[in-house]
């Protein structure tokens, strides 16, 4: 399927709704190139100074953090329906123990700016190149907030990347579409 530039909040609306639901694929790579995939669930696109800008967070303890730290770049891939499964094991297994493109039959290619790779069988992509990051301010955040999702004190970093190239695949909308599609069962 051929992949064609689009505006980058084209698909904003499927984009937060798929992370919503099963989550978003993060993919960077580190100075040694080798790529590493983890399921984003939180995130959101926007303009901040003048530019679109993806911002993804990433926990410190997190394999993918360390790779974040190495290169100044990620993408953002957005599942179609019919690979949920995909984004449930990219959640769930560490890149230090696991190739988990193997395990969830995805394929990384060549992006177009960036050096991080795309999934091929994703069929929206964003490429980011990292303009700020910063770290969570746990005494500013509401305690509600921080007795919820950090009672461990595994706070994350917020990263703020460019969208220097945005392309979906042609039939992108139907392929997103919750009409006619079902949810394939989980992979092993």
């Amino acid at each position: 399927m051929a992949k064609v530039v689009v505006p980058y909040a084209e698909y904003f609306a499927q984009t937060i709704q798929r992370m919503d639901e099963e989550g978003l694929l993060l993919v960077t790579a580190g100075t040694d190139g080798k790529p590493n995939v983890m399921t984003i669930g939180w995130g959101t696109i926007g303009s901040i100074w003048a530019r679109p800008i993806f911002v993804v967070l990433v926990r410190h303890s997190r394999h993918t953090y360390s790779l974040m730290e190495q290169i100044s770049d990620f993408t953002v891939n957005v599942l179609p329906r019919e690979l949920a499964a995909a984004a449930s094991l990219c959640g769930s297994r560490s890149g230090l123990e696991h190739d988990k493109f193997q395990e969830a039959h995805l394929t990384p290619i060549p992006s177009r700016e960036v050096r991080s790779p795309i999934i091929k069988e994703c069929v929206v992509h964003y490429e980011c190149r990292t303009v700020d990051r910063v770290d969570m301010l746990a005494d500013a955040l509401v305690q509600s907030v921080r007795e919820q999702f950090y009672k461990k004190g595994d706070f994350h970093r917020i990263y703020f990347g460019e969208i220097v190239a945005s392309y979906a695949d042609e039939n992108a909308t139907q392929r997103l579409s919750v009409e006619g599609q079902g949810r394939l069962p989980s992979l092993p």
